[in-house]
């Protein structure tokens, strides 16, 4: 998996969904479900996180930020 890039322990709730934004911010947003809509993202912490190219950022069970290599390319297709 990934490696922790900073300890936060953010508390997470059901129904939520948590992402790191383009200014290195994590934030929440609830989830969209059948018939209803989502919300505004609202920011949790502001971690100050400078993302690279190539990783997907992440915040783990545990409330954590973490960072995994991306896997690029996949299988060939069949001809």
């Amino acid at each position: 998996m990934g490696s922790v890039i900073s300890k936060t322990g953010i508390k997470r709730q059901k129904e939520y969904l948590y992402y790191i934004d383009k200014k290195g911010s994590v934030c929440k947003v609830k989830m969209a479900r059948a018939g209803k809509k989502r919300g505004s993202p609202e920011v949790v912490l502001k971690a100050g996180i400078k993302k690279q190219k190539g990783y997907l950022y992440y915040v783990d069970k545990k409330g954590n930020v973490c960072a995994a290599k991306m896997v690029r390319g996949g299988r060939k297709k069949k001809k």
